[in-house]
């Protein structure tokens, strides 16, 4: 069905218009006319609160933005969305990963069908198995207590449940050393494995069609690394291997009990995935009450997110910021900079939800598009930043809207540190947005040929998410409320959020090249010039070494 472009609804025009009038606006000038603006521009949900005040907005920049989500019908798909309809259109599916933390007594339909007895008959079970391998119960095939645990995944079968682990560090059993390998790459695999006893060692393959190339070459070699260590006993494969997949043939071929495979459904992405048995990993981890305690957070989310008016609704409110900075002031890429240490993996594991998600060329209709879509998101943690590339979001030539993310209270509290913290965090917002003039810089005694090096022009736009502590349930919350971003982001786009045919071109291309290294010998007529020569230069180092 064809649907008006995204930048012809009067509210996109309307936009374009009110951005050349503000332009150059200053944060300074609308904080000064506006007393009350840093109260008026936050919200809360759950325990989040988001101040938004540090933007290059007005209340009639929220005016047309509200404005255009109406027109873009963002309720509309919302609501379609958390009624288990198809919204993934060029894979003909239901997007339910909100499914994965409602209620058992709060029924969620696809295809007519209640899903919630099904999601949380798998929750059960991950938390039986969780409990068994934590108190010794599941035991290794020479009967010794499992004390390591290795995820072989990839992308969200790895971003999610590895973010998650080193975000609720605190909450995780130390007894158990816990990693995640993803990459084909030999080295990430040996590197992991290089310290660990193979017979107190249980690794949880992840793999929907268990064909994945990269977790699957990871999966074999760990295979043989075990079978090598116990006397190649292929028993022993079932008592050190689950798998978390839809492909019961597959997984019992591998060896792998069929009774020890987790179930997840097509009506979840990948990159939604962490609260199916994606996060089994993490779950083993923490154990089941503290990933309850998550799935808890993000369904908090989840009930703002359908709720709550549109000028109140947080996820809503920062997709409407993106949208602005994308597409009306030409910001190219997007910072999440989080103020814990424990959340380092977080702004990486939003690069993989946003950019998968929105980083599309054509339209739902299959039109190619004319306007901006998804952001480069990228980001570190603080204060780490700060001595690394603070100096472009400060005085670069770029204008890079930031989300410092912080909490009041650190579960290491040593010292002065945490209050150091919080300081740098609201520092950087605070001179971000305000700056210094070549003005206040001379007055402080500044010789006059440094003053222009000296000077901050600000103007730069942030926003702050505060929360008490970095807890399970408010890790859940944070989850929700960027996926819900993304969502929205995607219908004023008019694009398909929820595939990712962007990536399997290469695939195809590097399985003809694999032939290739296997057989170690270039097809001249396969590829383009450069890619033939750096294949034969390869071959060649390859046979010298």
């Amino acid at each position: 069905m064809t649907t008006k472009r995204a930048d012809h609804r009067p509210a996109w025009s309307a936009l374009a218009s009110h951005a050349e009038a503000i332009r150059d606006t200053h944060l300074r000038d609308l904080f000064r006319k506006d007393p009350d603006r840093a109260e008026r521009y936050s919200g809360t949900a759950g325990d989040l609160l988001v101040d938004y005040s540090k933007h290059r907005i007005t209340d009639e920049t929220l005016k047309l933005l509200l404005q255009l989500a109406r027109e873009a019908k963002v309720a509309k798909a919302r609501d379609a969305m958390l009624a288990g309809e198809s919204v993934n259109l060029t894979e003909k599916r239901a997007v339910l990963h909100t499914a994965l933390r409602s209620p058992p007594d709060r029924p969620v339909r696809v295809g007519g069908e209640d899903v919630t007895p099904a999601v949380h008959a798998v929750l059960d079970r991950m938390a039986a198995f969780s409990e068994a391998v934590r108190s010794g119960e599941w035991r290794g095939h020479t009967g010794r207590k499992i004390r390591n645990v290795v995820n072989l995944g990839i992308g969200g079968s790895d971003l999610g449940p590895g973010m998650a682990y080193e975000a609720l560090r605190p909450y995780a059993d130390r007894d158990l050393v816990v990693r995640y390998v993803s990459n084909v790459d030999g080295t990430h695999l040996a590197e992991a494995l290089h310290d660990l006893d193979p017979a107190e060692t249980l690794f949880i393959v992840v793999s929907k069609t268990f064909t994945t190339q990269e977790t699957m070459a990871n999966a074999t070699s760990a295979r043989a690394w075990l079978l090598a260590a116990l006397n190649d006993d292929e028993a022993a494969i079932a008592r050190h291997f689950v798998a978390v997949s839809t492909n019961a043939r597959g997984v019992r071929d591998f060896g792998i009990d069929p009774a020890s495979m987790f179930e997840f459904w097509d009506w979840v992405g990948g990159r939604y995935s962490l609260a199916s048995a994606v996060g089994l990993s993490l779950m083993v981890a923490i154990g089941p009450e503290a990933f309850r305690e998550m799935l808890g957070g993000m369904h908090t989310l989840d009930r703002h997110f359908a709720e709550a008016p549109l000028d109140r609704n947080l996820p809503v409110i920062l997709a409407l910021l993106g949208v602005w900075y994308r597409n009306f002031l030409g910001a190219a890429t997007h910072a999440v900079l989080p103020y814990d240490q424990y959340l380092h993996r977080f702004p990486a594991y939003l690069q993989q939800a946003d950019m998968e998600s929105n980083g599309k060329g054509v339209d739902r209709d299959g039109r190619p598009v004319a306007w901006a879509t998804g952001p480069v998101v990228w980001g570190e943690p603080g204060t780490n930043g700060q001595h690394a590339f603070f100096q472009l979001l400060h005085q670069g030539t770029d204008l890079v809207p930031a989300d410092f993310i912080g909490f009041a209270r650190s579960h290491h509290p040593l010292g002065r540190h945490h209050r150091m913290l919080l300081a740098n965090l609201l520092a950087q917002t605070e001179a971000l947005a305000f700056g210094r003039t070549l003005e206040d810089v001379l007055e402080e005694g500044a010789p006059k040929a440094l003053a222009p090096h000296r000077t901050f022009p600000g103007n730069r736009p942030t926003t702050t998410i505060l929360a008490p502590q970095l807890t399970p349930s408010v890790l859940g919350q944070l989850i929700a409320l960027y996926e819900h971003r993304i969502f929205v982001q995607g219908v004023i786009w008019d694009v398909c959020s929820y595939d990712q045919w962007g990536v399997e071109l290469g695939k195809v291309l590097a399985g003809r090249l694999l032939a290739e290294l296997d057989a170690g010998k270039a097809d001249p007529e396969a590829h383009d010039p450069s890619t033939r020569r750096l294949l034969e230069h390869i071959l060649t180092l390859s046979k010298s070494g």
